[in-house]
């Protein structure tokens, strides 16, 4: 429709505002609930989400969420299993299985750093959603087709689960600490807190702490992802060190 117009052609004064026709809402649903709040934790951070945040986002009271969703913490739940649905995960082949369950983890890891504070939500979760269960069908699968007995399998997947999710914790935590400093780069950040740490473990007593002392390049010299990826081969090393026939 030409609003620079009225019905009968004639043109519309310029002095005069045009009066907008207002966007219908969006159906309310648990999915739309989701994909605010996954928005909300992406751009404000695990601490900024809260039901009002969300009714606010969509417009809308708290109380008509609750229909969808009974909480926050189902609320997170759902948002983590809707991220863990951006995982991709190839057919087992228990022959290979070091390769896929490293290219797992790594994958893992990447869909994590790209929504780290939903990692302050998947601590202490029991999987139950359908990502979540595919995920979980796929490593456990995975090591006893490869021959591992189902309960050292169970205990596997649940410290290598701790690990993925702990580390991205941590990243979410120093995210955290970043929003609030007011910076906005993280490299910037980073370089920022290990010249703290530095500065701090140069100023110890050598005759104390010598090691920490003397060897602080070292010790702050490889970055986050040289870190994750040097226990992810332990963690995969001392796997398959207890598998059958190892």
């Amino acid at each position: 429709m030409d609003r620079t117009r009225t019905t009968d052609g004639v043109p519309v004064p310029p002095w005069r505002k045009s009066r907008r026709q207002p966007q219908p809402k969006r159906q309310l649903s648990q999915d739309l609930i989701v994909e605010a709040g996954l928005l909300i934790l992406d751009a404000e951070g695990f601490d900024a989400l809260s039901m009002r945040r969300v009714a606010q986002e969509l417009d809308t009271g708290p109380a008509s969420l609750y229909a969808h969703v009974a909480n926050k913490e189902e609320l997170l739940e759902l948002i983590y299993d809707r991220v863990l649905g951006e995982l991709r995960l190839p057919e087992r082949d228990p022959s290979r299985w070091k390769e896929q369950l490293r290219a797992y983890c790594l994958e893992v890891h990447r869909v994590l750093c790209r929504h780290s504070d939903v990692a302050r939500a998947a601590l202490a979760s029991i999987p139950t959603g359908p990502n979540s269960l595919r995920a979980g069908e796929f490593v456990y699968g995975l090591l006893i087709e490869a021959g591992m007995d189902p309960r050292e399998a169970s205990l596997v997947m649940d410290r290598l689960s701790l690990y993925l999710i702990g580390d991205a914790y941590e990243g979410s935590l120093h995210l955290a600490r970043m929003r609030a400093s007011g910076m906005s780069d993280p490299r910037e950040y980073f370089e920022r807190f290990s010249g703290q740490i530095a500065t701090y473990y140069r100023a110890l007593p050598a005759s104390t702490f010598p090691h920490l002392h003397r060897h602080i390049d070292e010790l702050i010299a490889d970055d986050g992802e040289n870190r994750f990826l040097y226990g992810l081969e332990l963690m995969l090393d001392g796997l398959e060190s207890r598998m059958p026939g190892a």
